[in-house]
């Protein structure tokens, strides 16, 4: 009996066992990568859209009620009821820390237009409400940017 040809046929199977084992390792990184990509941009994009939420109902909410003790309870309502709470637990628990502190950012402006809200003052058509307003605002556009890069990066 030849060995080199037994030897042979074992360094293929060898080889073509590896190569197959290799390529079902790349295709599982790869799988892993893109649904952890998806359940990111998935949570990200419900944060943002219950902060949004919270953001226009607490703002009616406020529209509606002139009186202050009305008014406070239907913003903070309005704010528990967004579910906001909720989505930003598992923002803070699922994403890197640079995107909850990017998510925290824009949860603390909201918690201020809430303050702000609730209290009546300052009034809903002045322009210091329209600057905190505005601070929301960049804060939730530097959050759609750095949830861009991040899954970017992740691809």
């Amino acid at each position: 009996m030849d060995w080199t040809t037994l030897a042979g046929t074992a360094l293929g199977a060898l080889v073509g066992i590896g190569s197959t084992l290799l390529a079902d390792r790349a295709r599982w990184r790869r799988d892993l990568a893109d649904r952890t990509r998806q359940e990111r941009r998935q949570i990200y994009v419900t944060v943002l859209t219950k902060y949004r939420l919270a953001y226009e109902d607490m703002y009616a909410a406020a529209a509606r009620h002139a009186e202050g003790g009305a008014r406070e309870a239907s913003v903070q309502e309005a704010f528990r009821a967004s579910g906001c709470d909720e989505a930003r637990e598992t923002a803070l628990i699922c994403a890197p820390q640079e995107m909850s502190d990017v998510l925290e950012t824009v949860y603390a402006t909201l918690r201020d237009l809430q303050d702000v809200f609730a209290a009546g003052e300052p009034p809903l058509d002045s322009p210091e409400l329209q600057e905190r307003r505005l601070k929301h605002a960049k804060a939730v556009w530097a959050a759609r940017a750095a949830i861009r890069r991040d899954l970017e990066r992740a691809v």
